[in-house]
């Protein structure tokens, strides 16, 4: 019949059924252990360096399995902790490479913050008038110091009039404001001094009086010490 099944099938599937009982028994320990790996920086040394050169190599071999599959070009660079370089170039030289990486575009490509911004017509007409009126006062700077050979308009002449006369007023302001603070500083010194020759005087007439004091004392008449000694008789 065909529903009969024989003693040599059914052992055979008591011990299919035993192989994947044993199989998931054993798995079932090691995918518990499996967790979700923390990445952070190895602390101790010689761990981190032993690390580092395992996956080193893994990313190397990863990277020329890659190449020959698939006929990629790969360029890896690797710098160690201490600076050591490690480079691989899957196909040809690595300087190829970079320059392939240049001409491609995206090693041309400027910086978004070395893009040069222009500026509105306000802020443009306001620079070159700025630029036009320092050219203006270095022209009449040399002038002034003997540099006659250079000829000013009149209209350049006036800017700088304008500007000596703006320019003295500045010095005249900052010459008054320091000897403004120098009469300051010499009052305070006066009311300084002034205190301490009162204080010097009032120790002097201190000192008089009681140097009076005691010349009257020493002075004091003779029938005193008699009328003394009559009263202790």
């Amino acid at each position: 019949m065909a529903n009969h099944i024989t003693a040599t099938q059914l052992k055979k599937n008591r011990l299919t059924a035993t192989l994947k009982l044993v199989q998931t028994s054993v798995r079932l320990p090691v995918e518990m252990a499996r967790g979700k790996v923390q990445l952070k920086r190895i602390e101790n040394q010689v761990h981190r360096q032993v690390t580092f050169c395992k996956r080193r190599a893994g990313l190397l071999k990863k990277a020329k399995e890659l190449s020959v599959l698939c006929d990629a070009e790969i360029g890896v660079f690797i710098f160690s902790a201490h600076g050591k370089l490690y480079e691989l170039a899957t196909k040809g030289t690595m300087k190829g490479l970079i320059e392939r990486y240049m001409n491609s575009g995206r090693g041309a490509q400027p910086e978004p913050a070395a893009v040069e911004t222009q500026p509105d017509p306000d802020t443009k007409e306001e620079i070159n008038m700025l630029k036009h009126e320092i050219e203006v006062l270095q022209k009449g700077l040399r002038y002034m110091f003997g540099a006659r050979a250079e000829e000013m308009s009149l209209d350049e002449l006036l800017v700088l009039e304008k500007h000596l006369e703006i320019w003295i007023y500045q010095i005249r302001s900052t010459k008054m404001d320091i000897l403004l603070k120098e009469i300051q500083q010499l009052r305070n010194k006066e009311e300084i001094l002034t205190a301490a020759n009162q204080h010097l005087h009032d120790k002097v007439e201190e000192n008089a009086e009681i140097t009076n004091l005691a010349t009257m004392i020493t002075n004091f008449p003779q029938p005193l010490t008699i009328q003394n000694e009559i009263f202790q008789c």
